[in-house]
């Protein structure tokens, strides 16, 4: 195929939907975006490297609770969702979604291994006419100086040949009011034509697209977003410390504050940051920074407060027990929720881990439950006791010495557990007053 008849062909195929989307990456983000170029009329190859996904999802099952067994299995029959670990079928589909994970080293830089490697996957069976989009949370500057080069490789011309963009994930896991078809898509091109290529691919399937600029504005976009969230939990973070040690309930003032009808946005406290953005984009922001001597002491500030929130909570389980003449050392404790956020069944970065972890080498009796997540994962950076999840019986609820309320999921009776349990330790508010003789301490 010539080069010159690489766009308009791409944008014959995009506009008529006979474009093949490939999507890599399928874990909390790919799979819903699997869904969203379905249900919006493309067919759909999805790569992993993991096989036990690929088995699973080839024999219909769902491994995220946001997406059912039951479409699974209709789409894989019907052939508009086909999945495999070949990255050589790379040169298959017209249009490449990049939605791989994006971590932290151990010394907080930026681990862009995952990126490199998928790019380098692509730029071996690069051809022309394919539109290139990274999805991954990244800092700005990562699409056009990290994978570029790379795709050029190939031999071949961005703008003519192959076509790159950079479109920013914007998954709320969790919340049934949003989906990746209903949440406007901000969009950046390394060129007009790949901008062009990238708003005629992601317009029919999701609620609206916002063209920016470049791919510099749209990574920042995503970076701003989370670091919004970020440095603002932090300060209610801090204010709950300090408003602790004044007598004051942070939850009372947040709620008071919250009538103005102008000027604030609520934000919670809680036990840390999870999941795969909030703890980690902000970091990727101060890194980049660095190279341009310009310091963000104030987004480091709110990284360290957060980070710092779950040896907060040990601590007044410390402080609590000790009220009750009891060390940490032999106590049952239980964790109620491990998943980052509630009613979901993602454990990444939730500081429930480090929880665990710290009251380990306290020497507790650890034990956890969590009606999303059956069995505690093995995680990256932590140490954490091989556990299942208990049910929440009476007498496991009243032979525990304390239970610790790391996240708040909906399906947990709080009234029972005030009813049987002696002491809770609540990050979360969501306790009642006055029920039963148990000792309640926010932290």
């Amino acid at each position: 195929m010539m080069a010159l008849s690489s766009h308009p062909t791409l944008r014959q195929r995009l506009n008529s939907k006979s474009a093949l989307v490939g999507i890599i990456g399928l874990g909390y983000v790919g799979l819903p975006l699997v869904r969203a170029f379905v249900e919006g009329g493309f067919r759909v190859l999805g790569f992993d490297s993991d096989g036990a996904k690929i088995a699973r999802l080839r024999s219909g099952e769902s491994y995220i609770a946001s997406l059912d067994s039951a479409w699974v299995q209709e789409q894989i029959a019907a052939r508009t969702f086909a999945v495999t670990g070949d990255m050589q079928r790379l040169a298959e589909p017209d249009a490449i979604l990049m939605c791989v994970p994006t971590p932290l080293t151990a010394s907080r830089a930026p681990d862009l291994s995952y990126v490199e490697a998928t790019t380098n996957q692509i730029a071996a069976v690069l051809r022309a006419g394919q539109l290139i989009v990274l999805e991954s949370t990244t800092y700005p500057g990562t699409t056009r100086d990290l994978v570029l080069p790379i795709l050029e490789q190939s031999q071949l011309t961005h703008g003519q040949d192959f076509f790159l963009a950079y479109s920013p994930e914007r998954e709320d896991p969790g919340n049934a009011k949003f989906s990746a078809r209903n949440i406007p898509k901000v969009v950046g091109g390394m060129d007009s034509a790949s901008l062009e290529l990238a708003l005629a691919l992601y317009a029919p399937v999701v609620l609206d697209t916002v063209a920016v600029s470049s791919c510099e504005v749209a990574e920042a976009s995503k970076i701003l977003e989370n670091t919004y969230r970020c440095v603002n939990i932090a300060l209610v973070n801090e204010l709950k410390v300090l408003f602790a040690r004044m007598g004051i309930d942070v939850w009372e003032v947040i709620a008071a504050a919250s009538t103005k009808p102008f000027g604030f946005q609520a934000f919670y406290p809680g036990p840390g940051l999870g999941g795969h953005c909030i703890p980690i984009d902000p970091f990727y922001l101060s890194w980049i920074a660095k190279k341009y001597e310009s310091p963000t002491r104030f987004i480091e500030l709110a990284g360290e407060v957060n980070t710092a929130m779950p040896a907060y909570v040990v601590q007044q389980v410390i402080l609590a027990l000790n009220e009750m003449h009891k060390p940490v050392r032999g106590s049952r404790i239980a964790i109620l929720g491990v998943a980052y956020k509630r009613d979901i069944d993602d454990p990444r970065e939730s500081p429930a881990f480090k929880i665990i972890e710290a009251l380990q080498q306290l020497g507790a009796v650890l034990s956890y439950h969590d009606p999303h997540i059956p069995e505690l994962p093995s995680m990256r950076h932590y140490r954490v006791p091989p556990l299942s999840s208990q049910p929440l019986t009476k007498e496991f609820v009243q032979s525990q010495d304390c239970l610790v309320i790391a996240t708040d999921h909906s399906q947990v009776d709080y009234h029972f557990i005030a009813e049987h349990a002696g002491l809770v330790v609540d990050t979360r508010n969501v306790m009642p007053q006055g029920v039963g003789k148990c000792k309640v301490v926010k932290a």
